[in-house]
């Protein structure tokens, strides 16, 4: 099957229309068809590093001419070891078990009626998404795998490096499917991607990931069904009876690994009784590696530094080396803390007090909730689901990371045998 040149850029209804005819072909796919795309498309990652990596430069080089915060340049960079990663990665959603075809209950009516509910997928996918050039192959290997096609808007600053990773992409699989089952959105006019959010009957699902903005303007433009993947204030909670070692670790971990994506904390809660003795370790440990603290009176007064912080600090996805900090008189303080500013999407509390972690686990309403780990697991890879597409924030049919059963519908199967109502 050769390789069909890129659709006409003003033409993103057209670029709707052959992905959704491609989505009919990857759902007739068998896991062993979808697995050998898979294992060339990682190939194929490997094979055009080259081409890729000078992409990502081209990128990288207008975006530090543009004043680019350097959160972002993080997000944007590509190197040998991202690019080798994302290779595994697709391999990885190789190796996962078929959603497709897995009957998710079965039951025989008083009738004799044979009823099953089964996954199947749910079409052609729209992916909007900022300037992480890695999505670009977690989407396409997610939606292959279970039976879609997709149709990707990568941010503006990552044009590149998404051309030259769905060009690989597209080359690898035309030999086991359509390769419109993965396009890249070619147009830059906001306009056109608009309109994508509106084309019912070709686009069956829209995801937007990125910041608050993005996913605000996504679900209020949509007519189409929309998987929110929300804006990710995270907190940790060290709990008054918290392991000291171990919560340094886990705040430092959670706050600095890579500050620069969703599942890294914003907001640290400290309990009065703890924060005396352990707020200054941890202080120490940020200030180590250049964290900004932004500290309410309390915090401050142990630490004797800080920025005073301010209404907004408690509310904000920093997603950079800056910490908001307060001292809360327990876990009822915590909890009302982390019910109004939280945003639902991954909680963590360090406590070695087993009823605090239970009502903790209990009582917050998140995606993911965490006792004694890091924030930075709310991962699809790290979670057991391979790549995944995004987090969601929303309560609907996924939350959470979401990997390969979380892009199936399914439909009824019933068998009779001259039944009638």
């Amino acid at each position: 099957m050769s390789v069909e040149q890129p659709v006409a850029a003003s033409s993103v209804r057209r670029q709707a229309e052959l992905g959704k005819a491609a989505s009919r072909q990857v759902a007739l796919l068998s896991t062993e068809q979808k697995n050998a795309a898979l294992r060339a498309m990682a190939g194929a990652l490997r094979r055009e590093a080259e081409t890729i990596l000078a992409a990502n430069a081209e990128d990288l080089h207008r975006a530090r001419a543009a004043g680019t915060p350097a959160h972002l340049l993080d997000r944007l960079a590509l190197d040998p070891k991202r690019l080798e990663e994302m290779a595994r990665g697709v391999e990885a959603v190789a190796a996962l078990p078929d959603p497709v075809g897995e009957v998710i209950d079965r039951d025989v009516r008083p009738n004799g009626l044979e009823v099953e509910r089964v996954r199947v997928p749910i079409g052609l996918i729209v992916v909007i998404y900022e300037a992480r050039p890695n999505v670009t192959s977690d989407v396409a290997a997610l939606c292959l795998k279970s039976g879609n096609a997709c149709l990707l808007r990568g941010g503006s600053e990552a044009y590149a490096s998404s051309q030259a990773i769905v060009q690989a992409l597209r080359r690898a699989v035309a030999p086991y499917v359509d390769p419109n089952a993965i396009q890249l959105v070619e147009s830059t006019d906001r306009r056109d991607v608009l309109a994508l959010l509106t084309m019912n009957g070709l686009v069956d699902l829209v995801i937007p990931r990125g910041g608050a903005d993005l996913i605000a303007t996504v679900v209020r433009t949509a007519t189409v069904p929309t998987i929110e993947t929300g804006v990710g204030n995270c907190h940790v909670y060290v709990e008054a009876t918290a392991d000291e070692a171990m919560a340094v670790d886990i705040v430092v971990n959670a706050k600095c690994s890579r500050p620069s994506v969703c599942n890294a904390a914003e907001t640290l809660l400290i309990d009065r009784a703890i924060a005396p003795r352990l707020l200054p370790r941890i202080g120490e440990a940020l200030r180590q590696r250049n964290v900004e603290l932004r500290v309410d009176e309390e915090a401050r007064r142990i630490l004797g530094y800080g920025t005073p912080a301010r209404e907004e600090d408690w509310a904000t996805e920093f997603l950079d080396l800056i910490l908001a900090v307060r001292v809360v008189d327990g876990l009822d303080e915590a909890l009302a803390h982390i019910a109004r500013y939280g945003t639902g999407h991954s909680e963590a509390i360090v406590t070695r007090d087993p009823a605090a972690a239970r009502r903790f686990q209990q009582e917050v309403d998140a995606a993911a909730v965490y006792v004694n780990a890091s924030t930075r697991f709310s991962d699809g890879f790290e979670l057991g689901l391979g790549a995944e597409i995004g987090i969601s924030t929303q309560k609907m049919h996924a939350r959470g990371p979401m990997g390969l059963r979380e892009l199936c519908s399914y439909k009824w199967l019933v068998r009779g045998t001259g039944q009638v109502r």
